[in-house]
């Protein structure tokens, strides 16, 4: 389902899933003006089509004793299909790696990674991202603080 097909209801839909994913159909129904049949079926064409990819609940990385965000900014020694595919494939069984990016500019991807302490840092680093072969160089940057994270999107 291209984002041109979505009516102003399913945009509803989604705006109110972003805010409460576990609002009830009934609840959400009544929010958007529809009965929880008609509701349920769009979620579920949704889905289908990949619009909604899934539901999780947001947990405070502090809280759960992973304080540090870093940033790092990684630059390979060559940039061959087969090479980026490598690399990604490493990086996307890492949990540390909450987001990877293949960016453009002086560096080809830009991770943020979440760590207990800098030691785990290290660690990650050391055990890890150095031993990948085609690695050139990392550049890390710590975060101070957080001002915005969101996973809405601004559907208007």
């Amino acid at each position: 389902m291209p984002i041109t097909q979505l009516d102003a209801i399913d945009r509803k839909i989604l705006r109110a899933l972003q805010a409460d994913g576990k609002i009830s159909v009934g609840e959400l129904a009544d929010r958007v003006g529809l009965s929880p049949s008609p509701c349920a079926r769009r979620i579920r064409l949704m889905e289908n089509a990949g619009v909604i990819k899934g539901y999780a609940a947001i947990v405070d990385q502090k809280k759960v004793g992973l304080p540090i965000s870093a940033f790092a900014s990684i630059k390979l020694e060559r940039q061959r299909e087969e090479d980026l595919d490598r690399f990604e494939e490493a990086v996307s069984r890492w949990p540390e790696v909450l987001d990877c990016y293949l960016m453009t500019g002086q560096r080809d991807y830009l991770m943020r990674i979440v760590a207990a302490d800098l030691e785990s840092y290290e660690r990650f680093i050391k055990d890890r991202l150095t031993r990948l072969e085609n690695v050139a160089s990392i550049e890390t940057s710590f975060a101070l603080g957080q001002v915005k994270r969101s996973e809405v999107l601004p559907l208007e």
